[in-house]
């Protein structure tokens, strides 16, 4: 097994740096919550000082944190010049393509590979080790990352070149948003016209308006699968993380000269939702608006 540096212990970094420790991989921990470094231990992780003692002598450097700028200023005053020259380095964390590229290309003038891997799949999925990864870097970045990756998810895929990862990330959440609000409207309107919920779950998850959004996350409390709504909108993935998604991918597409309407409206309607006090919800919690 391997020596594995984990920067970034919150919601998803924890759950995945806990599946590394129990795949039997000695896994140095770092966060600025003492807390979350403490449940790293309980899960066999060995807390490390700082970010750049836990990449001391690691065979795999993996970030989790919440943009860009943490990952830049980590590598920056942790990663490099304290990585050794065989280490692959892994960014889990949702960041701007333009980010990925530069540090992949920072990590290469070092002599070191670098890969860009954000995650689909929530706190549910990064506990249990079922996530899906996709990434990007060269051929020899992949491949020295994969192993690592595989023992935190149920699909790694390369994506392409660096950068390609978190274009395939955000175009994912922009759909992800999509369908979530319509699947809202959807259920708002079925109980409005007096339906029974359960059985309109019933037929549309069997039917053409079947989605990830409505079939295994259904905003609706006591209907399909247990999901956030089951436990009054907490955990899952917070609204305040789908809105930066959302405007990391507006951002991209004002430079690709995209039109993505139905993203733009999804983006004002998270964002009156974040900016009402609801930051920390789930973001399948934008049905109480409806």
């Amino acid at each position: 097994m391997a020596r594995v540096a984990f920067i970034g212990l919150g919601n998803m970094g924890g759950g995945m740096a806990a599946n590394l420790a129990r795949a039997g991989h000695d896994v140095r921990a770092f966060d600025l919550s003492a807390e979350a470094l403490d449940r790293a231990k309980k899960a066999g992780c060995l807390p490390a000082a700082s970010a750049a003692e836990a990449v001391e002598g690691a065979e795999a450097i993996i970030t989790m944190l919440p943009a860009g700028a943490h990952v830049a200023s980590t590598y920056a005053e942790a990663v490099f010049g304290h990585a050794a020259p065989s280490a692959i380095l892994i960014d889990c964390s949702t960041i701007d393509v333009a980010t990925a590229r530069q540090l992949s290309a920072d990590a290469a003038a070092k002599g070191l590979a670098a890969v860009d891997a954000p995650v689909s799949g929530g706190i549910a999925a990064a506990n249990g080790g079922t996530l899906t990864f996709m990434v990007g870097g060269t051929e020899a970045g992949f491949a020295q990352a994969q192993p690592f990756l595989e023992e935190m998810g149920k699909a790694v895929i390369h994506a392409g070149a660096s950068g390609a990862g978190q274009a395939v990330k955000m175009c994912n959440n922009l759909i992800l948003a999509g369908t979530m609000l319509a699947t809202c409207e959807g259920l708002a309107l079925a109980e409005k016209l007096g339906l029974d919920l359960q059985v309109f779950f019933d037929i549309a998850s069997k039917a053409t308006a079947q989605s990830w959004s409505l079939n295994t996350y259904c905003p609706v409390p006591g209907v399909g699968p247990e999901s956030p709504a089951d436990r009054g909108y907490e955990g899952g993935f917070a609204a305040a993380l789908m809105l930066k998604d959302l405007r990391l991918a507006m951002a991209a597409a004002a430079e690709a000269g995209a039109a993505v309407p139905l993203g733009t409206h999804a983006t004002d309607r998270y964002a009156a939702f974040t900016d009402a006090g609801h930051g920390s919800v789930d973001f399948s919690g934008i049905i109480k608006t409806l």
